[in-house]
């Protein structure tokens, strides 16, 4: 008895990636990195009760090159992940479901989350100075 022809799963070539697989998993990353992020905000107040010393010891750190791009990134994935926890919050409603509102969310979210790091870096090089 000849096997029956079984139908083949879509290929990854024949797959159109899309804006909304990428903000769904940028998404997700970000979720995680704000997990890692609170790691980082946990040192800096157990190192801020713990005197001075050890609070200049992870100011340095955070002070550092690699300290002030890592608190940017975690500031951009702070202000993702809440415009699009929102976004998330008018398609619960309802709201938004359209491919072209679905497509214009999810840019406002990506340009505003660009904008508002750029927002909070200023403020923080302007008052830390």
């Amino acid at each position: 008895m000849p096997a029956r022809a079984r139908p083949l799963s879509t290929h990854l070539d024949v797959y159109r990636w899309q804006i909304a697989n990428t903000l769904s998993i940028v998404h997700r990353l970000t979720g995680v990195m704000l997990s890692v992020g609170l790691l980082a905000l946990t040192a800096w107040l157990v190192a801020l009760a713990g005197g001075p010393e050890r609070y200049r010891a992870v100011m340095r750190i955070l002070e550092s090159p690699l300290g002030a791009a890592a608190l940017a990134a975690f500031g951009f994935g702070f202000f993702y992940h809440l415009l699009n926890g929102i976004r998330h919050l008018f398609w619960d409603i309802g709201y938004g479901f359209g491919s072209r509102e679905r497509h214009l969310s999810g840019w406002l979210v990506v340009a505003g989350a660009f904008v508002l790091t750029a927002c909070a870096l200023a403020f923080s090089i302007h008052f830390s100075h």
